[in-house]
C-alpha cells in the first residue's frame, strides 16, 4: 500500500466461496480465510496475503483469560481491489449465525468499483 494511500470503512458482509477455505488454517482450529469471496455482486480472487492479525479480548464472565474474537487480514484480490478483511469467532447477530465474514475496508480510489 502506497504511505499516502487513504482506507475506507465498509464494514459490509462478504459471501465465501464454498469449499475455499484454508484448509491448513482451519486444522489450527481458525477460520480459514476464503481463497474466494463475493462483495457487492462481485466474486473476488485472494491473490495475495499482505499480514494477518488478531484481536483479543477478555473473558466476558469476568475470569482472567484473553479470548480471539477476531482474525484479520491484509489482502490484494482479483479484480485487483486491496481490503482488510476479518472473521468473527462468534457471530454477534445470532439471526445470521452465517454472517461471520466482512470487508472492513478497501483502499482508497477502489470502494467504488464493487
Amino acid at each position: 500500500m502506497a504511505d499516502d494511500a487513504k482506507q475506507h470503512l465498509i464494514s459490509e458482509p462478504l459471501t465465501p466461496a464454498a469449499g475455499t477455505g484454508d484448509t491448513a488454517m482451519m486444522a489450527r482450529g481458525e477460520p480459514g480465510l476464503p481463497e474466494r469471496f463475493s462483495w457487492r455482486g462481485i466474486e473476488y480472487r485472494v491473490v495475495e496475503v499482505v499480514r494477518t492479525w488478531k484481536t483479543t479480548s477478555q473473558c466476558t464472565s469476568g475470569a482472567d483469560e484473553q479470548y480471539v474474537r477476531r482474525h484479520w487480514w491484509a489482502v490484494r484480490t482479483d479484480p485487483p481491489m486491496t481490503m482488510t478483511v476479518y472473521c468473527d469467532r462468534q457471530p454477534k447477530d445470532r439471526s445470521r449465525p452465517k454472517a461471520r465474514w466482512w470487508v472492513y475496508t478497501v483502499q482508497s480510489g477502489e470502494a467504488s468499483q464493487g
